[in-house]
Order: structure tokens, then C-alpha cells, then sequence
């Protein structure tokens, strides 16, 4: 379960808290622990504490804009110093196109927290709609290792079954587990809480959250998130994206960098153009996959078994510079052609106060 305020959850009683999270079957708070380059003094040493005590985990989630990786990495690195079990990054239309600021950020956070450190990201569950959102940075070499989704179908305005499908077809190919976010705000009902925890089963998902406690409280609805939920049987492969000629965005740019281990040759840009379309088909013939230049569900799985190469993405500035380039820095790689590109749409609204 999410927490944005712990002082408007429960009144501020972080007993009250733990108490009403044990009784409903909750094993994880995610509290909010910084805002850009701001850290949260809501999330402590003294609050993990106590929650441990009641036999709960605690994550900590931060909000982040890319302008100060650096420092949004430090403020990440703060709470886990302060006892998190783990982290979530919640990045959202800010970090769209600042594929330099990402890389910058998983380095920061890693150097800081080390390789293994259980992080997460939480972002657009619909990644087709973010052609320049840096997916394939926080899911990639040293990023998250763990994928939420923000599957909040009220505000999306689709079915509940819509919203899997759509997200899991478009999110597999980053190799991440799938921990599917819901929502219980928004006029989120009772029965559409039951069926996303149904469909969370039917998907093999392995565990889910819910945005966010105040709301779950407020609306009356923590017996729907802890009672029983609607088998769901007989679910339809979600499917793979099918990029082709003129396909351009991040999965793409994913796409790119496993052909990439593959074909060294392969740029990684973003744009499916004519180099792309020549090194598929290559590829394809090598594994016995008819050539049709098109990434169908047999080329999505002999490319995932393939290590994604990795590039280091540079911002325009380091570019321009006439100033040699810093070592680390030499190797760096301007930032994807993708990057430019303006959303589809936004699927998830702006948050607003509780």
C-alpha cells in the first residue's frame, strides 16, 4: 500500500497504521520520501522502525524531474540509508526525452546503493504513449530491477481487463517483473478492486500495490483489497509489439540495443529506418525465423535472450562542449533521435492533494 501523507493516513498514528495494514493482509508500505531534489522527513529511521516491529516492510518511493539526477539520486540513497528495504522511482512526464539525466541518475543511485539493491520504477503503464520516456535507462544495465506500472484504470477510462492487456504487452519486453499498481481512488469500486486482483493472479504478476492508503481509507474500500477477489480464468496472451519500418520511440531504441549485441554494427537512435530493417532480417535468417523485418513474437524471443548492449547517453551540453570530454565521458553516446518525440497522449492525470 502506498502512503503520499502519513500525517492524513490515520490521523498521523503510524501504530494505527500498522495496525489496519496487518488486518488487511498488507506486507509493504511505500512512503514517500522526496521530491526532487527535496528529501521527505516523513520517512525516518524511527518510522521504519517501528514498522518492522509490526512485522511490515517499508519502501521508499521519491518523485523525480531530471533536472538534478545527481542529487535526486542522493536523496533516493538517503532513504535507503535510513533503513528502506527498498526503492521506487516514481518518474513520470518530466523525465520524458532526458535519456542523458536518467543514465546519469541509475549511475548515481547504484554507486551509491550498490548493484544488488532492490529498486523499482513506477511510470506510464503504456509505453507506446512515451515514445521518449527512458524506459529502456531505468529498466536497463543497473536500473530497476523490478517494473510498477501505474495500471490506474479509472483514470485511464478503460476496463480494468484493457488496462492489463495493453500494459503487459508493452511492458514484457523490458525482461522486469510486472508488479501491477492499482488504484482505490478516482471512484475506483469494490468490484473493480476484486477483478484487478484477480487478473493480477491470471497474470502470474507475484505480488501488486494499491495508490494510495488516505483514499483506500476514505472510500471505504480496504475489505475489497483484502477479502476475495475475482478468479479470472482463460486470459488471452497479451501479445508483443510489432515495430516495423517507420516504428520510432523507446522500444524501439530497446529493440535496437539487443540487435546491437547481436550486430555491432546496429545504431541505437530510436527510429526504425532502413539499418534496422536490414540487421532484423540478418538477424532472423540466423535464427531460422522467416525474414520479415518485423519483430513478431518468434524475433522478440531470440532477441530477449540476448544481453542489450549497453550505451552511455550523453546530454547536449557535453556535446557542445569545446572542452575535452572527462574520461567516463569519451565513450558516451548522444542522446536518441527518439528523444524529440512528443507523447501519444497521457494516459494518467497529473497526482492532486488528497
Amino acid at each position: 500500500m502506498w502512503i503520499w501523507y502519513v500525517g492524513r493516513s490515520d490521523g498521523g498514528s503510524m501504530s494505527a497504521i500498522a495496525a489496519r495494514a496487518g488486518a488487511n493482509g498488507i506486507k509493504t508500505l511505500f512512503i514517500k520520501s522526496g521530491d526532487g531534489v527535496t528529501y521527505w522527513r516523513q520517512f525516518s529511521p524511527s518510522l521504519v522502525r517501528l514498522f518492522h516491529r509490526s512485522g511490515l516492510k517499508v519502501c521508499a518511493w521519491q518523485y523525480v524531474y531530471g533536472t538534478h539526477p545527481a542529487t535526486e539520486a542522493a536523496i533516493g540513497a538517503r532513504a535507503v540509508r535510513d533503513g528502506a528495504d527498498c526503492l521506487v522511482i516514481d518518474a513520470e512526464a518530466e523525465y520524458e526525452g532526458r535519456y542523458a539525466s536518467a543514465q546519469i541518475y541509475v549511475d548515481s543511485l547504484r554507486a551509491a546503493v550498490g548493484r544488488r539493491y532492490p529498486v523499482g520504477l513506477a511510470s506510464f503503464p503504456y509505453v507506446d504513449y512515451h515514445p521518449s520516456f527512458p524506459y529502456s535507462v531505468f529498466l536497463g544495465h543497473g536500473g530497476a530491477t523490478i517494473n510498477l506500472p501505474q495500471m490506474y484504470w479509472r483514470d485511464i477510462g478503460s476496463p480494468v481487463e484493457t488496462v492489463y492487456r495493453h500494459t503487459y504487452s508493452v511492458n514484457g519486453i523490458y525482461r522486469r517483473p510486472i508488479r501491477p499498481l492499482g488504484q482505490t481512488d478516482n471512484g475506483a469500486t469494490g468490484s473493480e478492486i476484486e477483478l484487478f486482483r484477480g487478473l493480477s493472479v491470471a497474470y502470474h504478476a507475484g505480488g501488486l500495490s494499491w495508490w494510495d492508503y488516505a483514499w483506500s481509507s476514505a472510500s471505504g474500500l480496504w475489505s475489497a483489497v483484502s477479502g476475495l477477489y475475482t478468479p479470472v480464468a482463460g486470459v488471452p496472451s497479451p501479445g508483443v509489439p510489432v515495430l516495423k519500418s517507420g516504428s520510432a520511440g523507446d522500444m524501439v531504441l530497446w529493440m535496437q540495443e539487443l540487435l546491437k549485441s547481436a550486430i555491432h554494427s546496429q545504431r541505437a537512435t530510436g527510429l526504425f529506418a532502413s539499418q534496422t530493417m536490414s540487421n532484423l532480417r540478418r538477424f532472423q535468417v540466423r535464427h531460422g525465423i522467416p525474414p520479415t523485418g518485423q519483430t513478431g513474437p518468434r524475433t522478440w524471443r531470440a532477441l530477449l535472450r540476448l544481453r542489450a548492449a549497453r550505451v552511455q547517453w550523453a546530454a547536449a551540453d557535453v556535446r557542445a562542449s569545446r572542452a575535452p570530454a572527462p574520461q567516463n565521458q569519451r565513450r558516451r553516446q548522444s542522446e536518441p533521435q527518439s528523444a524529440s518525440l512528443p507523447a501519444r497522449a497521457y494516459e494518467i492525470r497529473p497526482k492532486t492533494e488528497p
